[in-house]
């Protein structure tokens, strides 16, 4: 079945705006140590699941230890108290500093509950604290209902919108 499906391309320059972490004592955000690859392959799976997330669905584990020891890719988890994954982020920070949130998600168990909002304040925060002149990302309308919102309310600007043909 062949669907329409409704992608937006966001950026954000201007970081003057205060990002707050908010985040519960009982919630870390960890930067991954890249020691293994099946982080980002677990995330990837579990979350895209439900977001028709495929692309590298067909990925041999030598291509997922490449793409995650890329020296320019931070995988930052969510975890609670008892070290629980509760989601994750992935973003490429490219020579001209500009960086790109290449994934974020939230396990399935934990979504609407703010930990987006959390994580993509994190991504902002850090992005200041390493000099970022531009976060850019894309989404979709098959991304969680929230995605489009949560980015453009932390001051995301559309700046490329398209629809492409999606088959289920």
């Amino acid at each position: 079945m062949v669907s329409r499906v409704k992608r937006y391309f966001l950026e954000i320059k201007d970081f003057s705006n205060t990002i707050d972490l908010n985040l519960p004592e009982n919630y870390k955000i960890i930067l991954d140590d890249k020691e293994d690859f099946q982080l980002n392959k677990f995330f990837y799976k579990q979350i895209g699941l439900d977001h028709y997330w495929r692309d590298r669905l067909v990925w041999t584990d030598k291509q997922w230890l490449k793409y995650s020891s890329n020296p320019l890719l931070d995988t930052w988890t969510l975890k609670d108290n008892n070290n629980d994954l509760v989601g994750y982020y992935e973003i490429e920070k490219h020579d001209n500093k500009e960086f790109e949130l290449i994934n974020m998600g939230i396990l399935s168990d934990y979504r609407s509950k703010g930990y987006g909002s959390l994580l993509l304040n994190h991504v902002l925060k850090q992005s200041i604290n390493e000099k970022a002149k531009k976060v850019w990302v894309h989404t979709c309308s098959l991304d969680h209902k929230f995605a489009l919102s949560n980015y453009l309310s932390r001051g995301f600007k559309v700046f490329k919108k398209e629809q492409i043909d999606f088959v289920a």
